[in-house]
This record gives C-alpha cells, sequence and structure tokens, in this order.
C-alpha cells in the first residue's frame, strides 16, 4: 500500500503496526494497553506527521511489552484504525469496507435497506453487537472515549458520504433508526423457586458461564425464573449440568435475536405494539427493553427471522411505515391545534 501511494506521489511510509501496538499477552484475542500505546504510537509517528509523510500501518497486530507478536481478534483491523485515531486526536476516523455505510437492515435479508446517515455511538454499537457485521462493537470504543467522529464509507462508492457515527444522534430521536438480527442463538431458561425473596442467587447463576468463559447476550429475569441468549453454546452441555444444580433448566436452540434499535425508543408511546403487532402471527420467546432507552431485543425461531426482518423494515421504512408517520404527525398536529 505505501509502495503504491508513493507512485500515485502520495509521500507514504509503511510503518510495524507492533510498534505502535501494545497489547497483554492474551495471544488471539490481545487487548490493547492504551497508555503504553499512546506512548509508542507518538513516538513511531510523530515524526513522519510532522514531516508531512503519510503512515501506512497494518491492522491486527500488536506486540507485548516484551516484544512478542500478538493479533487482537475479530475485527482487530478497524479496532487499530480506531485506537491510532484516536490516540492521534484526529478529527475524523474512516473505515473503508464495501457497503455504504451501516443500513437500515442486512442488505443481504432485505433488498431495500438503505444507508442511515447519522447514528449516535450507542445506537451503532447496538446495531454491531446485535449483528451489523460492517462494524465491530470494540471498534466504537476508542472513538467514545476520545468523542472522535466514525465515518463508515465504501471502497467502491467513494463519493457517497456514508454513515457518520458521533456522540449525537439526528434529530429523529422518537423513530427506529434500524433492524439488526444475529441467527445461530441459543436460548436457556433457569426456573427455581429459589430465587424467591433471596439474594446470591443471580451471582451463583452467572458464576457458571464465567467459569465456562461463556458470554451472556440478553437477559431477561422474574420473580422466579432467568431466561437468557448465548451466541456461543460450545461449553453448553456442561453449563447446563450445572445450572441444573440451581433449578429446573430448558433450553431453545436455533433461536435468532432481532434488535430494533433507535434514540428515544424507550419513551415513544406505541413503538412496542407496533412491532409486536407486525409480528404477531411469529412466537416470541424473550423479550429486553427496559436495560437500554434505545433498543427493543427479543428472540423468535431462526427459521422466520428474515420474515420478521422483512415485515419490521417495510412498517417502519417501506410505504406503509410512511403513511403510518404521515398519519401519526397528522394526529399530532391536530391536537396541538386543538
Amino acid at each position: 500500500m505505501a509502495v503504491t501511494l508513493r507512485e500515485r506521489k502520495v509521500a507514504a511510509r509503511q510503518v510495524d503496526a507492533r510498534s505502535c501496538i501494545i497489547t497483554d499477552e492474551e495471544y488471539g484475542c490481545a487487548t490493547p494497553l492504551m497508555s503504553a500505546t499512546a506512548e509508542c504510537t507518538a513516538d513511531q509517528l510523530g515524526p513522519l506527521l510532522s514531516q508531512s509523510f503519510v503512515p501506512v500501518l497494518g491492522g491486527f497486530i500488536g506486540s507485548t511489552l516484551k516484544g512478542e507478536t500478538t493479533t487482537i481478534g475479530r475485527g482487530g483491523s478497524d479496532y487499530t484504525a480506531a485506537i491510532i485515531g484516536s490516540v492521534l486526536a484526529a478529527s475524523e476516523i474512516q473505515i473503508w469496507t464495501d457497503v455504504t455505510g451501516v443500513l437500515t437492515a442486512d442488505p443481504r435479508v432485505v433488498t431495500e435497506a438503505h444507508t442511515i446517515p447519522r447514528l449516535s455511538y450507542a445506537e451503532a454499537a447496538e446495531l454491531a453487537y446485535f449483528g451489523a457485521k460492517v462494524l465491530h462493537p470494540k471498534t466504537m470504543q476508542p472513538a467514545v472515549e476520545t468523542g472522535i467522529p466514525v465515518r463508515i464509507c465504501n471502497s467502491r462508492a467513494p463519493e457517497e458520504e456514508g454513515t457518520l457515527v458521533c456522540a449525537e444522534s439526528e434529530t429523529t430521536r422518537h423513530t427506529v433508526k434500524a433492524i439488526a438480527h444475529k441467527a445461530g442463538v441459543t436460548t436457556v431458561q433457569i426456573t427455581s423457586a429459589r430465587m424467591l425473596g433471596a439474594y446470591g442467587f443471580l451471582r451463583a447463576l452467572f458464576e457458571v458461564f464465567e467459569r465456562h468463559r461463556t458470554i451472556v447476550d440478553v437477559v431477561t429475569t422474574s420473580e422466579v425464573s432467568v431466561s437468557l441468549s448465548l451466541d456461543d453454546a460450545s461449553a453448553l452441555p456442561a453449563i447446563v449440568e450445572e445450572l441444573q444444580e440451581l433449578g429446573t433448566v430448558r433450553v431453545e436452540k436455533e433461536r435468532a435475536i432481532v434488535c430494533v434499535v433507535g434514540e428515544g425508543l424507550r419513551g415513544t408511546p406505541g413503538i412496542a405494539a407496533r412491532v409486536f403487532s407486525t409480528i404477531s402471527d411469529i412466537n416470541v420467546t424473550l423479550i429486553s427493553q427496559g436495560a437500554s432507552s434505545i433498543n427493543l431485543t427479543f428472540a423468535i425461531e431462526e427459521e422466520r427471522v428474515a420474515e420478521a426482518v422483512n415485515r419490521l423494515h417495510e412498517a417502519f421504512f417501506g410505504e406503509a411505515g410512511a403513511q403510518q408517520k404521515a398519519r401519526e404527525i397528522g394526529e399530532g398536529a391536530l391536537s396541538g391545534s386543538i
């Protein structure tokens, strides 16, 4: 890349990313040590930038304090860009990919999906976590901490502005921004009368998942039961064996998580009713809303997720959604005039 840029009269210099990105020793999924990374990046890139050179670094790799090579896991290249951009106090971090920004839904499922011009950090993080492949969740962390906007651009359509992710969302605070989904999910329900009026039960439950290094995605609770979803169920047999000591365990495989995202979602009357009336004939096995003001998350059968996402996209972004929005605006104007 550096050679190609120089051929086009750009003063580029290749820099080994391992001399900038300093990490712990968790090989395969190393965590950058930000203080050491900031110091090394300033030492390596500062002199080049002061002479108007363009540094070119590879992503995904780093090194320990001892100089041993590490990798920083899935999404590591974008993460590297975000780290370098934040350390250098860039005016904007750009991620160039093969789609024009973050879309209102997965274009492989919803052909009418379109680009979202602007997202807040929180909205983008939720979408990334629940299936939007264009941006890995940890990419947002350095940008959030430094307040630097992130722009998602299409390398095949460089004239398009893409999606700008920043601290403030667009003015559409009370509308749905996007619908994400994640298939291949397993849901687990633990029921026990011992939960009622007891303390320490949830701690004991989640310690089981911690021992087996298994990440829990969505969690809902009642007085006597806990329902949760798992993306990685490889350790499930051993987990279930331990959970059975706490209560009755029910496992449902081949599920999908659907996440409806938008700033102010929880405070907008009628959104949940509209979501579930749109998919009223599809069985919902888990619902989570109160934990976040910007998303409504639920689980359904995996075989019906494409149908559900398409219906919801049509309801909120299609012609039917536009007509509904027009009616809501009209009703608001009428009530205002009265």
